[in-house]
């Protein structure tokens, strides 16, 4: 994860470098090349989703609850509310970055590191890998829906239809393709998973340094400067904290036990980078200002990490 991380910040750094390969029409062929990649990633994804697992934790309907209304509903609400209120506090904010905030609010949790952290705290681990792998399933579709109805709240339209059948052809139909072969070739899948999720990382810093190419060429960073990147880091810094002090508060509210509210907290307040950025390409993929669509999660990936992988090892330590 480490590895990961190093990785997104030499792409960034390539990107203001050598802009030209990456940028659009360049000799990278970034669409062409970003939307194989994004077809591979959710292949993968769909090949390594063991659903034999996952039946364990089907039952716990309070917990599911909690954490699917947290991703798909309260997340968005708390997103449209900062869409309205940030622009009175930072006047001169570039639309993109609300953009960016409203679809970071929008996206799925996470799988592997949801799981893993409630493993480690001593939590329903049966339950979040349920959730997380639930949310990605649903994301691959009401992601995009939701995109499209919060921009139209915020006055921005535009035709989904053609959206909406090329997310189906590039994500729901590999991801439904991976499922389908899980079964036969479960015994592959196992023995390379490392190698898959290297290269779906390798996909991800890829369109990662082509939006900073593309941005690049067209001068974005010029306009905005360093002061853009600390008020977007501010407001990341602000809605984990807030969306962490709600769920945690929503579980003694409701009483939940201490392993499903460790699951419910990780699986609620963590966002995918894995899927949030080709979903990002497909979505806003046209616009020259996707790096600063992309800055939010971008941020908010590895806070999360950070205080996340803190509070798994301190709840593990009371358990």
């Amino acid at each position: 994860m480490h590895g990961f991380l190093i990785g997104l910040g030499v792409a960034v750094i390539l990107g203001f470098i050598i802009p030209g390969p990456g940028a659009r029409h360049g000799i990278l062929q970034p669409d062409i090349a970003s939307n194989a990649g994004i077809a591979l990633i959710l292949f993968f994804q769909g090949l390594s989703l063991a659903l034999e697992k996952i039946k364990s934790g089907a039952a716990n309907w309070r917990l599911h609850l909690v954490i699917q209304c947290f991703t798909f509903v309260i997340f968005p609400i708390v997103g449209l509310l900062l869409n309205k209120v940030v622009p009175l506090v930072f006047p001169n904010q570039p639309e993109a970055v609300r953009d960016g905030f409203l679809y970071l609010c929008v996206l799925p949790s996470t799988i592997s590191t949801s799981v893993v952290l409630t493993a480690i705290a001593r939590g329903n681990t049966a339950g979040a890998l349920f959730n997380a792998a639930f949310s990605n399933i649903l994301g691959v579709l009401v992601t995009p829906l939701l995109v499209h109805l919060l921009m139209q709240k915020t006055g921005q339209t535009g035709d989904f239809g053609p959206l909406l059948l090329k997310i189906t052809m590039l994500t729901l139909l590999p991801f439904g393709l991976g499922m389908a072969l899980r079964p036969s070739l479960k015994p592959v899948v196992e023995q390379y998973k490392l190698w898959m999720a290297r290269i779906s990382n390798l996909v991800i810093l890829f369109i990662v340094y082509a939006a900073f190419c593309e941005s690049v060429e067209e001068q974005i960073w010029g306009r905005f400067g360093s002061t853009l990147t600390a008020q977007i880091l501010g407001l990341v810094v602000f809605l984990f904290t807030l969306m962490s002090l709600l769920v945690w508060g929503s579980c003694k509210a409701l009483r939940l036990n201490q392993e499903d509210a460790v699951a419910a907290y990780f699986c609620s307040v963590k966002k995918t980078l894995a899927m949030g950025v080709p979903l990002a390409m497909l979505i806003f993929g046209d616009r020259p200002d996707l790096t600063l669509i992309l800055l939010p999660i971008m941020f908010y990936h590895p806070l999360q990490l950070f205080v996340n992988g803190l509070l798994a090892n301190r709840w593990a330590a009371r358990a």
